[in-house]
This record gives C-alpha cells, sequence and structure tokens, in this order.
C-alpha cells in the first residue's frame, strides 16, 4: 500500500467527528517518515506506507491528540514541546500575540499567567529582542515544559518561571509590575461538550473554570491593576460567547477593554488598560 493509499484510508477511518482527520493523518505520516509534511506531499506520496505509522495512528484513533503523541507543536515559528501537562498551543492563540506587539511594541517586562507551555511568553520575547519575562504556573508539570522550551527556542536566558496560584493570596509578592501581561486561563464552562481528542487528554485544569466559563476571570483579571505598570497593557484570551462578562469584570476592575478577533471571526482576545484618572475643575457658582 502507498503513502497516498494508507493516508485516505487512515483519514476515512478517524470518521467524520474528526474535524481534523486528513491534516492528523499527514502529520502523523511526516513523523513516520521522519520528513516534514510538505515533502511528504510534494515527495513521497507513491512511497511504501512506513509500519512505523501503524502505532502512531493506533494512538490517534484512540482520540489521543496528534502534539502529544510526536511532542511537539509549532506556534507563532516555535516549535515547542507539548505533553499531557499543557494545553496544545493553537493558532488561533496568536491573535493575543499580535494585539500584545500591536499595543506595546517597545515592551521591556512581560508576565504570562498560566504559562502553561510557555507558547505566548516565548512567542512574545521572540519579536521582542529587548524584553524579559516571566511566566508562572501552578502546575510543576507544566513550568517544567515552559522552561524546556525556553531553552529548546534559545530564549531562556531573557525567561523565568515560577510556581504561583493567583488563587493564592500574595501568589504576585516579588514580581513587580509589567509593560505587557499576557494570559490564557482556564475558561470552558464544566458541562461544556468537548472533542474526545480535548476532554480525554488535555488537562482538566488549564480548560474547566466553573459553571459559566468565568470564574479564572473573576480571580485574576481584578488583580491586574497592581501588576501593571504605567502605560502597562494585559491581553487576555476568551470564550467567543464572553466578551461581554469579562468586559463587564475589566469595567469592575477600573480597566477599558477592547475586543479583539481572530482569523475566524469570532471573538478571542480582550486588551485591558487602566483607566486614566481625570482631574476635575473646581465648580463655578451659577450666577
Amino acid at each position: 500500500m502507498t503513502v497516498a493509499e494508507r493516508l485516505r484510508d487512515a483519514a476515512a477511518a478517524l470518521g467524520p467527528g474528526a474535524s481534523t482527520a486528513r491534516l492528523d493523518v499527514e502529520l502523523l505520516m511526516a513523523h513516520a517518515l521522519g520528513v516534514s509534511r510538505s515533502d511528504l506531499l510534494l515527495r513521497h506520496m507513491r512511497d511504501p506506507a512506513p509500519p512505523a505509522f501503524e502505532p502512531l495512528f493506533a494512538r490517534r484513533r484512540a482520540s489521543e491528540p496528534v502534539a502529544y503523541i510526536m511532542g511537539h507543536a509549532e506556534f507563532w515559528s516555535l516549535d515547542l514541546a507539548v505533553t499531557p501537562d499543557v494545553l496544545i498551543p493553537r493558532a488561533d492563540s496568536e491573535t493575543l500575540v499580535e494585539a500584545a506587539l500591536a499595543a506595546r511594541p517597545a515592551a521591556r517586562r512581560v508576565l504570562d499567567c498560566g504559562t502553561g507551555s510557555g507558547a505566548l511568553l516565548l512567542a512574545v520575547l521572540s519579536a521582542l529582542p529587548e524584553a524579559r519575562g516571566v511566566g508562572i504556573d501552578r502546575s510543576p508539570g507544566a513550568l517544567a515544559v515552559a522552561a524546556g522550551n525556553a531553552e529548546r527556542t534559545g530564549l531562556a536566558a531573557r525567561a523565568m518561571f515560577h510556581e504561583r496560584d493567583w488563587d493564592v493570596p500574595g501568589w504576585a509578592s516579588g514580581l513587580d509590575r509589567f509593560d505587557l501581561i499576557l494570559a490564557n486561563p482556564p475558561y470552558v464552562e464544566d458541562a461544556a461538550e468537548l472533542e474526545a481528542v480535548v476532554r480525554d487528554h488535555e488537562p482538566a485544569g488549564a480548560l474547566f473554570a466553573g459553571a459559566e466559563g468565568l470564574d479564572a476571570y473573576r480571580v485574576l483579571v481584578p488583580q491586574l491593576p497592581g501588576l501593571l505598570a504605567p502605560g502597562g497593557v494585559a491581553l487576555v484570551e476568551i470564550g467567543w460567547r464572553q466578551a461581554e462578562a469579562v468586559a463587564a469584570l475589566a469595567a469592575g476592575a477600573g480597566l477599558s477593554a477592547r475586543l479583539h478577533h481572530d482569523l475566524g471571526g469570532r471573538p478571542r482576545a480582550l486588551e485591558m488598560a487602566i483607566l486614566p484618572k481625570i482631574s476635575l475643575g473646581k465648580a463655578s457658582s451659577a450666577d
């Protein structure tokens, strides 16, 4: 059987419930052959299908994510290691990176709250060579992945990682203030229906946030003003139905909020800044 034939059969076997079936099997086939996906499609479609593909495909058919099977994923042109300790970085989150760089192109200090694989922090640092950053997470496993990715991308000298939990009072002690704050907190409703590839494999603590998916925002957003340097900006990823609710939390914390949409046109990130305090003039007496 050729590579092309095996890809066709494998994609069909995953069925209509797998939204990225063809892409998934192409990535796994390229991984089995030790080539890039573009090389696979251009040069290897008539080759015999390699036996190494079969155990990889068996794991995908059992709903394991491709990124965990291969052990890495691309984000912002960075090749990042991923394990079940961290969410798999997704292209939609690049909206937040783009908005952050546009908002503060001269940022020097960056904080990533809930850093996971380090994807957001390392993407921003890769684009801002004068910046230094701190990533915090409550998961030691995630912090180990993030630190490894800093080494992997050549950014370890400018990225530090600390075990902190924003639900714990005093978690921000010693962190100072930042020009940019990034966050992709848990925002999935507890009862939300997710594909098995996500629900059964990615870390629940990084996905679910209460009945409305707002629990993490309710804790984190009010703490952002105390972490922002003068003129600083916070970028927070949101679920597509959460813009109004999270913007209201921002307003209650004295923050303005500006919505950014992803390439699919869905609400994706809120840009927040401290509202300026307006100095009022003296009242004049009526004649």
